[in-house]
């Protein structure tokens, strides 16, 4: 039998995500990209490492390696350099080079559309895999990072800090065309009001309908 979600917390995640909507309405993916594979690099780059950074990181990047064939035929040493301020640059560098090597091998050097085969590629989860297919492919997915973790357990919409249970919690409880968009919402609140740290519960505008507020105030 198929699980339903819980009411409640349905109609709570509804409200949540209107009330985002309204709080910022022009969020959508804080990446520089201008094609697939550039997307698919920068959020590769992205993780542990904020968006700013990877944009600086990728300015240079991006003309240096304009291609799938460029990264893929890259000295190994020298593509961990040019990415080192993101952090992990080691596994970064393996893992793009990997992944440009078989999207020629495997995809004739284009990125693919549909999740199986990202999830293929060295150096993709899901979460990369999302953002690729939400952004570039318009197809519809819920994109966790730390934010959306640290926001939908705060908010009550998860008990879990398992990405894959996260994911299919908040697929659950909200309407198909707004997951990608709800995921950027969460990290543009992440950033600005609900931070990992010292929340500024003070200025929510959502914190009405969180259950880390209710808790904080009792």
């Amino acid at each position: 039998m198929r699980e339903e979600p819980d009411l409640r917390k349905s109609e709570r995640a509804r409200i949540i995500l209107n009330e985002l909507k309204k709080l910022y309405p022009d969020a959508g993916c804080t990446l520089d990209f201008t094609s697939p594979l550039e997307l698919l690099i920068a959020t590769q780059l992205a993780a542990q490492c904020t968006d700013a950074r990877v944009n600086i990181v990728t300015k240079d990047l991006f003309k240096k390696y304009p291609n799938v064939e460029a990264y893929a035929a890259a000295d190994l040493q020298e593509l961990e350099k040019d990415i080192r301020s993101t952090g992990f640059f080691r596994n970064k560098a393996k893992n793009i080079k990997e992944c440009c090597t078989r999207l020629l091998t495997h995809y004739n050097g284009k990125v693919p559309g549909n999740m199986e085969d990202l999830l293929s590629l060295p150096g993709v989860g899901r979460k990369t895999a999302n953002v690729v297919l939400s952004t570039v492919f318009s197809k519809p997915g819920v994109i966790v990072d730390t934010h959306c973790t640290r926001l939908s357990n705060r908010l009550g919409l998860t008990k879990s800090t398992n990405p894959d249970i996260i994911e299919k919690d908040l697929m659950k409880l909200l309407p198909q065309s707004e997951w990608a968009n709800f995921s950027h919402r969460l990290v543009y609140h992440g950033r600005a009001v609900c931070q990992a740290r010292k929340p500024k519960c003070d200025i929510c505008g959502i914190r009405s309908y969180c259950t880390y507020y209710k808790k904080a105030i009792k």
